[in-house]
Formats: structure tokens, sequence, C-alpha cells
């Protein structure tokens, strides 16, 4: 007897398996897993059923159709009732059983699905072309096998304690800075290397030294093995390999380095700045800048959220560049002398992000400060206090409203107040953005919620300005803070960032300040991809006289990608619609030419 194909049986089976996942996985624990798990394992036994009886009464090539789906109805049962053998205790049998049951399910839905899809299309015609339903059948299987592989290989990869690092890896070269330092050595420094020879990390190490030491004949490099050398690595306080000493007279700064590449390799990216930091230590005296407190300043830890009050960041990424600079960082509040006179062992002095005014002690203990050819960094905000006192004798004014720009912006909450991480190059050609200048765009800054900074014709008597950093042209005061540029809110190349000199008094060399217009420029939350680093390190090196000594830093370490909202535009527009695009251009290139070939 002919039997033409009926997709309901495997409808059946496979609503009867959609109501065994829904009873075991969605509804729970209860009676109505058990109405749902039951009813269809019924229903999955009532649909293999009713395939074995098309099976006895088919002929011919459909009975050999009705066969084929008859063993997928039976393997799929053995995955189901292997599902519900499965003991409650975890253990090997457990394991297996779980990882067997889906492999067996997969196995049968993909290749009936196909097969009944492959019987529908020869449902009227007169001769069961079964080719084609065993092509159907094997393409099933053959993915089902596939899928099966993957998620075994994923699970093996996810269990197995094997992992392989193909990032991205190179030993820092000798930076800018580091080159112009070693240069201007006063002395002759020594670097003493104690590594095993044969050893991956000692050769790289090598290789850095060598290339630093030919700037300058001060510097001098030995390699030494610590197990042959004990007395020199006595002298110099190593009790093993892996140490790298820095030494100029009795003084020594060591720098431990791993043995193994392995565990050596993000040391060695940042390399350059390590040394950096030692050979300022060894050779150049240590400085203090004071960060002044009192007046709700941003500190070194980030201060805690009230409920009057957001959370602000703190400056402990900036303390670890001035540790690298040589410069301590200490407090400077009414208790420590700001009241009455600034530390003489003061370098620097920086009033960051003050929430309220100066006491008008704490004023005159500034301006004295800067008579007597003191060093100012003053970093201030829209909302806080103007400071007046102390930007009226440099000639400056800050402008307290906030500033935006519709897209020269950092994107970080995705949000329109977005339009206040303003993002600019615009230096000047000012010793304290000497690398900003030289490295161009490629080290924008971000400032967030920046205030513009005026000045404030005439100047006063031996004061010069230079307005170092500016804003884009594009960039508007947004008076009203809703991110939006309206009408009557002027746009322009705002100065953000203000570098000032000051003729001394009785003879005293000149005083350096730095004033910007946002306080965020300094804080943890500072995108290290862009030239923030290098504004603050600029900044100081200027403040301190050794302006000399600016450059950039080698670094081989990955960092995050951040865009602006063009960038992040330009970039979702090319993956959306350009890359699809050359896509489907290639294909229509390949299939137009097969087609001319076809015809010819």
């Amino acid at each position: 007897m002919t039997l033409r194909p009926n997709p309901w049986v495997s409808v059946l089976y496979g609503v009867g398996l959609l109501a065994v996942f829904l009873g075991e996985r969605v509804v729970g624990a209860g009676p109505e897993r058990l109405v749902s798990s039951g009813l269809g394992s019924a229903l999955v036994g009532l649909a293999g059923v009713w395939r074995g009886v098309r099976v006895a009464r088919a002929s011919g090539e459909w009975r050999v159709l009705e066969r084929w789906l008859l063993g997928l109805f039976l393997l799929g049962g053995l995955g189901l009732t292997l599902y519900f053998l499965r003991p409650a205790e975890k253990g090997a049998v457990a394991v297996v059983l779980g990882a067997l049951f889906p492999a067996l399910l997969t196995t049968t839905l993909l290749p009936l699905v196909l097969v009944e899809l492959a019987a529908a299309a020869m449902a009227r015609a007169p001769v069961l072309q079964l080719g084609r339903v065993r092509a159907a059948l094997y393409s099933g299987l053959g993915l089902a096998f596939a899928l099966v592989f993957a998620f075994s290989a994923t699970y093996v990869a996810t269990r197995a304690d094997v992992s392989w690092d193909l990032a991205y890896f190179r030993t820092a070269r000798p930076g800018a800075a580091t080159r112009l330092l070693t240069r201007q050595l006063p002395e002759p420094v020594r670097v003493t290397l104690f590594f095993p020879p044969a050893n991956d990390v000692r050769q790289a190490l090598e290789q850095y030294f060598r290339e630093l030491a030919r700037e300058s004949g001060y510097l001098e490099v030995e390699v030494l093995d610590q197990a042959v050398a004990r007395a020199r690595a006595k002298e110099l306080g190593v009790g093993e390999n892996g140490t790298v000493v820095f030494s100029r007279g009795a003084r020594h700064e060591r720098l431990k380095v791993p043995l193994e590449l392995e565990r050596a390799r993000t040391q060695l990216q940042r390399l350059d700045e390590d040394v950096y930091r030692r050979l300022r230590v060894v050779s150049r005296p240590r400085r203090v800048l004071y960060l002044t407190a009192g007046q709700g300043e941003r500190g070194l830890q980030p201060q805690a959220a009230t409920a009057l009050e957001k959370a602000r960041p703190g400056l402990s990424q900036l303390e670890e560049w001035l540790r690298v600079l040589n410069v301590e960082v200490r407090t400077l509040g009414m208790a420590e002398g700001l009241g009455t006179e600034v530390p003489r062992d003061a370098s620097v002095v920086a009033v960051v992000g003050p929430e309220r005014d100066f006491s008008p002690e704490a004023f005159a203990a500034l301006r004295r400060y800067v008579d007597r050819g003191g060093r100012l960094w003053l970093a201030l905000e829209p909302d806080g206090p103007g400071l007046e006192p102390l930007l009226e004798p440099l000639g400056l004014k800050l402008l307290r409203v906030p500033l935006a720009n519709e897209s020269r912006h950092l994107r970080m909450s995705h949000q329109l107040s977005d339009r206040g991480n303003l993002v600019t190059a615009s230096f000047s050609s000012h010793a304290s953005v000497a690398t900003l200048a030289s490295l161009g765009s490629d080290a924008a800054i971000v400032f967030a919620g920046a205030a513009a900074l005026e000045p404030v014709p005439p100047l006063p008597k031996g004061v010069t300005l230079d307005v170092s950093v500016r804003a884009p042209a594009e960039t508007f005061q947004d008076t009203n803070h809703d991110f939006t540029p309206n009408e009557g809110e002027p746009r322009g190349a705002w100065p953000l960032v203000v570098a000032v000199r000051k003729a001394g008094v009785s003879g005293t060399s000149p005083a350096r300040v730095v004033v910007m217009g946002d306080s965020d420029v300094m804080t943890d939350t500072g995108p290290r991809s862009y030239g923030n680093p290098y504004l603050l390190m600029d900044t100081v090196l200027w403040l301190l006289g050794e302006e000399e000594l600016a450059g950039v830093l080698s670094n081989e370490e990955d960092v995050p990608l951040q865009h602006t909202r063009k960038q992040d535009v330009v970039w979702f527009y090319s993956a959306v619609f350009l890359a699809p695009a050359l896509v489907l251009g290639a294909g229509f290139l390949v299939t137009r030419r097969r087609r001319r070939r076809g015809a010819r």
C-alpha cells in the first residue's frame, strides 16, 4: 500500500518533546511538572506508535522513508529515556548521561526536520526520489555531528587547565623621555643585571640597556650571574637572580624582574617606565608636591558619596605618575601651615577642584609663595569658587559656565551629558605641552565638565600668559545645562589650560603657574589611552623647571580603545552597512563571473 508523507506525526513528536522540556526546565517542581512531563512523554510514545503503524502499512520506497523516520524517533526516545534515568547524585554516570541525552536529541531533531521538508516537497510526486531524502538525512546528521563536536570541544576547553596566550607582546624600547634623562645624567650611573646565562628575560633586558647606553657615556651596564659573582651581589644587596640594580655612588635602586618570560611579560611591556623612574631617583633630588586640603579639594583617595553630594574620584593615579618623576605628594592644610606660610621644601603647590573659597590667610600665604618664585598648579571647576584673589594678579578669570560640544566629545555613559566630555588636540608650542604638541591628534585630551579661562587685559606688570590648550572651535557655553546649543550660548575655541610666568619679587626667580579649567582631567577617571597623562607629566616637569626632560615613555601594554562620538558613528555604520555591502558586492561579482563562464 502506498502512503503519502504525513508531517503531523513528526509535529506530534516535536510537541511531546517541547512539553517535556517545559515541564523539566520551565515549570519546575510540583504537580504542573508531572502533568507537563507526563503528557509530553505520552505524546512522544503515541507518535512512535503511529510511525510504527505507518511503517507496517507502507510499501516500496515510501516504506524506506518511514523506516528512516522511525529510526530517528527511536533515537530521540533513547535520549529522552537517558534523561529520566540520570541519577540525582553528581558522579561520573550523571555527567556521561547529562552530556549524552542532548547529543542524541540533537542528532534526532535536525535530520528529522530536513527529511520532512524533503518529503513534503515530493508529496504529490508519482515516484519518491529517495536520493533527495537520503541527502537531506545525511545533511542533518552531518550538521548535528558538527554541533555536538563543537559543544564537546568547548566543554573540554573550559574544563582542561590549558591556555594559550596569543596576545601581542614586545619588550618596550627606550622612550624619548628616558633617552633625554640619560643624556643629562650629572654623574656616572651603573646598571647591573643579575641573571643566569641563556635566559630569555636577560636577553630582552640586555637589548634594552645596550640601546639606552648609546645615549650617554655616563650610563654603564654590566651583566652578572648572582651564583658566580656573589661578592658583587652582596655588595649591592642582591640575594638572587632576577634583579636590576641602578647605582650612583652609595645610592642603589633595585628592580625585580621574574626569570620566566611568561611571568615577566607585563613588566617588560612597561619596562621603560620602571627604568625612567629609577634613573630619576638615583640621578635627581626628590621633590615635594603639596596638595591643599580643607576646602573640599580632591584628595589622593576618592571621596565617598553622601546624601547631598555625589562621589568624587581621587588622585591616586596622579600620585603614581608623580612617583615616576621622583616627586613625593604631601597634604597642605591649615595645620601644615597653609594659613601662615607655604613650607620651604614645596617644589609645587597644587589646588585641585576646591568646593569652597580659601580663607584670607590662606590666600595671602599662597600669594606670598608665588611672589617669591613659587610654582602653583590650579585645577578648577565650573561649580566651584573662582579663586579671584589668586587669578586676578595673574591676569586671569574663570568663566564659571560649563562647556559642551555636540561632536567632539567622548562617549562614556551614552547619554546627552557625554557632550560635556570635551576632546581636544589644540595645543600651543609652550614647553608645558611639548609632548602633546609633538604627538598632535594622537594625544587628544579629555576634559570632563570644563570651564573656560579668560585673560583680562591689560596684564599685570611682569606677567606673561600662554594659552597652551584650547577647546575645539565649535564648543559652546552650556548656560542652562541641557547639553544642547541654544540661542545666546556663544561658541569659541575657549582657553582650557593657561601657563603663566610672573616676575619674582626682590630678584627671586620668576614664578610659574598653570591654571586649568577642569580638575577631572587629573583624576583617576581620566582615560589612559588619551593624552591626559602626558598633560600632567609635562605640566609637572615645566613647573619643576625640567621641561627639557619632557618626552614620551615607551609602553607596549594593551589599552582599551575609546572613540569620540564621530568615530563611534563611523564604526557603527561601517559595521552595519559597509561590511555587508562589501560581502554582497563580492558575491555578486563572483556569481556574475560564473554565469559568464557558463554562457561561454
